[in-house]
């Protein structure tokens, strides 16, 4: 903890509780797993100050993080909240039952969409987010090591410049609803078959609600067959997303967002 940096009221709070560093993820933070608790620290952003937003508005709706600690110095941001127990919906014990699991995404998803958005602080419309996209574009951090293989080269886009140019002449009408912004399966704990938590807010808000059946279409697509090491199921087919939702799928919008989400 010593060579962490961290503000002084934090580091008082904290003592000397043994943790460990969460390698799951792709978000570019730091995040530090005690018993009860979970500090992120990440770079003060849209997206970090989203999270603490969205974790404070969603507490009395939805199975989230308490924040217990919040604050923003030299440039970083501070998050320390409490730790949701429980697996996650990529761990074997969830994904060894598929039909029991696709329908929990199913159910939480409808949840989502029906909780009341007049008063949601977080908006993310196409505009805001091709924003922060064309931020990512000009300054050369989009991680081209965890993209779709289709996505660039010979039979995709030239460059994450292009295909924002893409996006920017091919944005959908928005179907507003309250949005985990990335529904995938390690950002969603179960235990005893319930819903546990949701964590990884900085991307909630009010969007188009393909913006999460896009997401966890991939996920659930990747996860089952294998990509990320683990057993592969053969039989499974991600489309059974569709069925428990009762929609058909809008392959055009599933395709938009989840090329948007290349860039962050």
């Amino acid at each position: 903890m010593q060579s962490i940096p961290l503000p002084q009221e934090l580091r008082n709070i904290l003592g000397n509780s043994p943790f460990h560093v969460d390698s799951v993820g792709l978000s570019g933070s730091h995040v530090l797993l005690f018993d009860d608790r979970v500090l992120k620290i990440q770079t003060d952003s849209p997206e970090s100050k989203a999270e603490y937003a969205m974790m404070t508005w969603m507490s009395d709706k939805l199975p989230v993080p308490e924040c217990l600690y919040h604050a923003v110095e030299n440039g970083l941001d501070y998050l320390l909240m409490s730790r949701i127990h429980g697996a996650m919906a990529c761990s074997e014990s969830n994904m060894q039952t598929p039909e029991i699991l696709v329908q929990n995404l199913a159910d939480i998803l409808r949840s989502l969409w029906q909780i009341d958005i007049s008063d949601c602080p977080v908006i993310w419309s196409p505009d805001s987010k091709l924003s922060l996209a064309q931020t990512a574009v000009e300054r050369g951090t989009v991680d081209l090591e965890n993209v779709e293989p289709s996505t660039f080269g010979p039979d995709g886009f030239q460059s994450p410049r292009h295909l924002l140019t893409w996006l920017a002449s091919h944005k959908p009408e928005l179907d507003p609803v309250l949005t985990h912004g990335d529904f995938c399966l390690p950002n969603i704990f179960f235990e005893n078959g319930k819903l546990s938590g949701l964590i990884d807010l900085g991307r909630s808000g009010v969007a188009d609600r393909w913006v999460d059946i896009a997401i966890c279409y991939r996920s659930l697509r990747d996860n089952y067959s294998g990509v990320y090491g683990g057993r592969a199921y053969p039989d499974f087919n991600p489309s059974s997303l569709f069925t428990a939702l009762g929609i058909e799928p809008d392959w055009e919008k599933i395709r938009y967002y989840l090329l948007l989400d290349e860039l962050f």
